[in-house]
């Protein structure tokens, strides 16, 4: 049985844009700090892979 859902703007699927863009960001935290030799990121680190980031043009709106 598949279930459809909608999100809260229509779309069906049921994929949360903001919620898909946390996960990919939790994603790069990930690797960045599996690749690390120390046991935690710095703040620096974090920063970098964080604000490293290029902004994705969203379908309708600018660049999209």
């Amino acid at each position: 049985m598949v279930v459809q859902v909608a999100s809260a703007d229509g779309r069906a699927g049921g994929h949360d844009e903001t919620a898909l863009d946390e996960i990919e960001l939790a994603g790069e935290l990930m690797i960045a700090a599996s690749t690390s030799a120390e046991d935690r990121l710095a703040t620096e680190q974090i920063d970098e892979v964080l604000l490293d980031r290029a902004p994705e043009p969203r379908p309708g709106g600018p660049g999209g």
